[in-house]
């Protein structure tokens, strides 16, 4: 059908791993490539796609592809077009060599049209039957050879779980190597009918070198096809029209006809002792998607993942940042003073130590929800949630994106990759950080005093923790009613519902959580990593440096007037570093943007504040404690008295009055104030263009809300 030796030279022997979601696709690529595996993406998208390697008996290493989970050649979301593209292209660069088409032995029936369809393209495949070990507990016995004999391809019974069958399908993968250019094709499982066989050969004249099924997909995507050019499309829809061909017509006769073919192979060659519909899974599903029930349910093992992330995160990440502390005194003490030892201990290290300090709470998400995959019980979480999130725009796997946010917008955005749909993806990732995270809490804390006092109404509820919790909710409430705007504006032609098939109950497998706890690190470390580190360092310099005369005469200043206050040695220091962030470069850029946030109630040491708790919100209280010549950073309570007792050099009045607090507070609550969250927005979304869209209307929204609060108030 097609010609495949020149693309061989070029590249090694590669083999693509297909099958429907939930198939146990991931547990085969992870028992053949282990960790000689990396993430990349497919061309021109931001769909994962997962590379590995693994040997064969003859000690050839050939490149294993790991498509995206679909059902049919006939897409409903971005992940399965990326299959169609892939598989319909001879050209492309992921287009195999040879496939592994991976079905779970227990569903069998239901797995087999993608197979049919790949056999069709003329892509040499081997069948291996998943899950085997769970066909022999429940009593599921399949015949391998009698399926390779009805359906014309190699059949391997394997388990992704034990790693039984692994080497078979090597031995296989082996012959059907060697075996390539003597092959045998075997004859189209599906028999085109009169409105196709005209238009698949007029495809196979205009797009060159596509055999004939493949013909037929192109007729079928031809105006989304990214490889056809202008002329092409073109061509494709006039040769459509002229034979009257119907895309959906079409694709309901071949459904149809590939179910009445190889639904009685099935049937002949499994054998099943158990009774469909087991008892207790039905009882489980029916608690865990009930109306009511499973909502409470769902957000019991939310509030768990949620104080799991918050509490047994907190240890290693004060060691994270005892390590970097105890890191920049060695450098201070060991090095001279001067720009090189301050670039290492406030620039690389602190940049360093901003990025590491949030692995703990990444890897903690990530084996908790990677445990709730495995077990089948997301997919559940998916499906109840699906109606309701989808009027706002999202999809039903949003909400564990939203509730992670409570503790972290990095770990909850980077949990959004298991959204097919695009646009609900984009918008999941747009609207996430919204959602208070626990780095706002140190500013509310300081902040909340300022607005309500601390008494108890009703004999029990703190009128303080009830404003924490307001707060909380204004930012869920934002986020999805920015995702109700975001729906309006993006549009999409990829249809908008969630098709899934519930999965089993089944333990996890410890080999597959960990992988992807280890390839989620990974991936942030490096990926957002390196912009961390750049923007922490532009931070520094910024804040460390000013036109040297101001930055001299700031300092000469400071040192005259503790004099004469006859301030201690750590209180001098503390107010020539309060001068020289005035006169910094930092400092400038307060003063430059008093002018624009003095409608919201700031000076521009507030601004200050907000130029550098970019670099994450909590830097706020630290960066106050600094501008106010407070001895220690992380002494909130202090902090907060100093800046009550802070006063407008015009007025005389009080700076953090109520109208301030609350608009800062506001502020806070809808603003993009970290970096981080970019850096991972730009990582995800592989463009500068939405974390740019991402700051400017949650900018936007934090300038209108403190202006509207500061106005009404002040």
């Amino acid at each position: 059908m097609m010609n495949d030796g020149p693309r061989q030279m070029t590249r090694p022997f590669t083999v693509a791993l297909l099958g429907n979601p939930n198939c146990g696709k991931s547990s085969v690529f992870n028992q053949l490539t282990g960790l000689r595996q990396k993430v990349g993406n497919f061309p021109g998208v931001t769909v994962d796609k997962k590379l590995g390697k693994t040997t064969l008996p003859d000690e050839t290493e050939v490149r294993i592809v790991d498509f995206p989970g679909t059902y049919s050649l006939y897409p409903t979301s971005l992940d399965e077009r990326i299959v169609v593209q892939s598989l319909s292209n001879p050209s492309d660069e992921n287009y195999p060599d040879a496939a592994v088409y991976i079905a779970d032995v227990t569903r069998l029936e239901k797995h087999l049209l993608l197979l049919t369809q790949l056999r069709d393209l003329g892509i040499p495949v081997i069948l291996a039957l998943n899950m085997a070990d769970v066909a022999d507990k429940e009593g599921v016995q399949a015949d391998p050879f009698a399926l390779s004999r009805e359906l014309e391809v190699p059949v391997v019974k394997l388990s992704g779980r034990t790693g039984f069958g692994m080497e078979t399908l090597k031995r296989e993968l082996q012959l059907l190597r060697e075996g390539l250019d003597a092959g045998k094709r075997p004859p189209l499982f599906y028999k085109p009918g009169a409105t196709e066989q005209p238009v698949a050969e007029a495809v196979q004249q205009i797009v060159p070198g596509t055999g004939y099924y493949q013909a037929l997909v192109i007729a079928h995507h031809h105006s989304w096809l990214p490889f056809l050019s202008e002329a092409q499309r073109k061509s494709i829809g006039e040769a459509v029209e002229r034979h009257h061909f119907t895309s959906l017509r079409s694709q309901v006769d071949e459904t149809m006809q590939r179910y009445d073919k190889f639904t009685p192979m099935v049937k002949q060659a499994i054998r099943s002792a158990r009774k469909e519909g087991p008892p207790a899974t039905e009882k489980l599903d029916a608690l865990l998607t009930h109306p009511f029930a499973g909502p409470l349910i769902f957000l019991a093992l939310m509030l768990a993942v949620f104080q799991a992330i918050y509490s047994w995160a907190a240890y290693p990440m004060d060691l994270i940042e005892v390590f970097f502390s105890f890191a920049g005194s060695l450098v201070q003490d060991n090095l001279p003073a001067g720009w090189f030892s301050a670039l290492l201990t406030d620039g690389v290290l602190a940049g360093l130590g901003g990025i590491l300090v949030f692995i703990p709470q990444i890897a903690i998400l990530f084996f908790l929800i990677s445990l709730l995959e495995e077990v089948g019980y997301m997919a559940r979480a998916a499906y109840m949630f699906d109606r309701l999130m989808q009027f706002f725009g999202l999809n039903g796997r949003s909400i564990v994106a939203l509730i992670s946010g409570g503790a972290c917008a990095i770990p909850a955005i980077m949990s959004t990759r298991t959204i097919g749909n695009w646009r609900e993806r984009l918008i999941t990732i747009l609207v996430t950080p919204l959602i208070s995270c626990s780095a706002r809490i140190p500013v509310y804390t300081v902040l909340i005093g300022f607005v309500v006092p601390p008494k108890t109404v009703a004999g029990f509820f703190n009128i303080q923790g009830l404003a924490f919790m307001g707060l909380y909710l204004l930012g869920i409430a934002a986020a999805l009613l920015s995702a109700l705007v975001f729906k309006w504006i993006l549009k999409t032609r990829e249809s908008s519902y969630l098709m899934l098939e519930l999965p089993e109950y089944r333990p996890p497998v410890m080999r597959n959580v960990l992988l992807t706890v280890w390839e989620k690190v990974r991936s942030f470390i490096w990926e957002a990593g390196r912009i961390i580190m750049a923007i922490s360092i532009v931070l520094w310099v910024l804040a460390s440096y000013g036109p040297p005369a101001g930055m001299a005469e700031a300092r000469q200043q400071a040192r005259q007037q503790a004099q004469e206050q006859q301030l201690d040695e750590v209180a001098t220091e503390n107010l020539i570093a309060a001068r020289s962030i005035e006169a910094s470069f930092a400092g400038h850029i307060g003063k430059f943007i008093e002018p624009a946030i003095r409608p919201l109630g700031f000076d521009w040491k507030i601004g200050i504040a907000l130029v550098t708790s970019f670099a994450a919100r909590e830097v706020f209280v630290g960066t106050m404690a600094t501008i106010y010549s407070i001895g220690s950073a992380d002494d909130e309570y202090s902090v907060r008295d100093r800046m009550a007792q802070e006063r407008d050099p015009l007025t005389g009045r009080p700076v953090y009055s109520l109208a301030v607090s609350l608009s800062l507070l506001i502020f806070y609550v809808f603003a993009m104030q970290c970096m981080s969250t970019l850096a991972v927005v730009r990582r995800e979304t592989k463009s500068w263009k939405w974390p740019l869209v991402q700051f400017a209307f949650m900018s936007g929204l934090a300038y209108l809300g403190s202006l509207l609060t500061y106005q009404l108030l002040a």
